[in-house]
């Protein structure tokens, strides 16, 4: 996964009234800053006058511009007070996310003037942006070298990273079809697309095993070698000879191709029982290779997979996330439960495990091939894309991974913020028990995505309901 960061519109708010040199001195310290914390972003400089928006008949010119430079965010700060008029056309126009900042205002001057009012004019644009119905993220007034301002900035780039996914313009493979009793996979693949531009596309399970037990037979001697390397790292058990774990490589080489081939941002695998029957083992090991490059979901999820990539790109694809499932509470710990699964993507595995591919322990089958390992430990992102009945909802939490019992598979021990909230929420919503799970704090940033995605709503599971009066 290649991480990358929105282009950012640069779009410095001046006005005719306070000091012009202390706005275009405001506007060169931001964009010495965007450079230095490596934020690509086109500004306005030979467009307009010092490169400031500072009249209503300047709008035109600016949304010919980033139209042209192919911005897909907005950054408005107020670098001496507000043209509140140029600021609503200009984004009700882009139609695109936008982000209002001002610097905090110093003292007045000895004589009693003051070079900027930056709050005041912030308070005259929100007020046009909600009037012309604009969706925009605010950073609290503060100085430009202070936390919020940064923070802010990131939060609202990966917002606009993840919120873009349902925007238009995802494509998700699907490997063979929903099996008849996954009725919790059932999806309105017609409405995905219709509202939030998702694209499905199928793929053939026939077509699927056939090209994969192909590639296994051309590439027989280098998956031998490979293997032989694995065993190195990994304990591989319950197999007679390479065939099995050779089909199981292949595999993963034709997922990485058919995603390359179609652009495909993620996939989501029906598991069994055909892939199992044909390739003659459990085949999770594949899904752990390949999740580090494309994302992956089993059981024919496609919410899941929708799920994954919007975690994903919240990180700007720095974190591979991983379609857990809450199984069990914690014996000990109130607040904690297991997060579980296999096919986990391998760069999760917790240092002091070794990789292990055995047998299926609830399943009585006598194939090999499923994938044992402990997640590492951190802090961890909880993220679920559903539906039901034409209403869509984020579900989004922050939470930590603690100490608990061994199990077999892919798991870690989660301990939220209040484990009755999250309980609740997750039975009661239109969710089922998979979770994308990346490692790093990204809820912020997802639950403002939600702002900019139209028919999605949000749960947040770390905020505790308003106790009734």
């Amino acid at each position: 996964m290649t991480p990358r960061k929105p282009l950012l519109g640069l779009c410095p708010i001046g006005k005719f009234v306070f000091s012009n040199a202390d706005a275009v001195r405001f506007k060169g310290l931001l964009q010495e800053r965007l450079r230095q914390w490596e934020v690509p972003f086109e500004d306005l400089d030979g467009v307009l006058e010092d490169g400031l928006v500072k009249d209503q008949s300047h709008v035109d010119a600016v949304v010919a511009h980033f139209r042209q430079a192919g911005v897909e965010a907005l950054f408005m700060p107020h670098c001496n007070f507000g043209t509140e008029g140029a600021v609503g056309m200009i984004a009700r126009k882009l139609g695109l996310p936008v982000l209002l900042w001002g610097p905090r205002d110093e003292a007045p001057l000895p004589d009693g003037t003051r070079l900027r009012d930056s709050l005041c004019g912030l308070f005259a644009s929100s007020n046009v942006l909600n009037k012309l119905g604009v969706r925009f993220t605010y950073i609290e007034n503060c100085r430009i070298d202070e936390a919020p301002l940064r923070q802010g900035l990131e939060t609202f780039l990966r917002a606009v990273h993840a919120a873009a996914a349902l925007k238009g313009g995802l494509r998700l493979g699907h490997i063979g079809q929903r099996i008849d009793f996954f009725w919790t996979t059932i999806i309105n693949e017609q409405e995905l697309l219709q509202r939030f531009g998702v694209e499905v596309l199928p793929l053939d399970m026939v077509d699927f095993i056939k090209a994969s037990q192909d590639r296994a037979a051309r590439g027989r001697a280098g998956y031998a070698k490979e293997l032989a390397e694995l065993r190195q790292t990994t304990t591989i058990e319950g197999f007679s000879d390479d065939g099995p774990m050779t089909n199981v490589l292949a595999m993963r080489d034709q997922m990485l191709a058919l995603a390359r081939d179609h652009g495909l941002e993620a996939l989501a695998v029906q598991e069994f029982t055909s892939l199992v029957d044909a390739m003659g083992t459990y085949c999770f090991y594949a899904e752990s290779a390949v999740g580090d490059a494309v994302t992956i979901a089993f059981e024919s999820d496609i919410h899941g997979a929708i799920s994954n990539v919007l975690a994903q790109r919240a990180s700007f694809n720095a974190a591979p996330a991983f379609l857990s499932e809450f199984v069990v509470r914690h014996p000990d710990n109130d607040n904690a439960g297991c997060v579980w699964h296999a096919g986990a993507p391998l760069s999760l595995r917790d240092p002091a495990d070794r990789a292990r591919i055995g047998h299926h322990w609830i399943l009585p089958s006598p194939l090999s091939g499923m994938t044992h390992f402990r997640l590492r430990q951190g802090p961890v992102t909880l993220t679920r894309f559903d539906g039901n009945r034409g209403e869509y909802v984020l579900a989004v939490g922050s939470a930590k991974t603690c100490p608990g019992p061994y199990t077999q598979n892919n798991y870690v021990w989660v301990e939220v913020d209040d484990w009755r909230r999250w309980e609740r929420a997750l039975i009661e919503g239109p969710f089922i028990h998979h979770m994308a799970m990346n490692y790093g704090h990204y809820a912020e940033a997802l639950r403002e995505a939600v702002r900019y995605v139209p028919g999605l709503s949000l749960l947040d599971l770390n905020r505790t309901e308003p106790a009734a009066s």
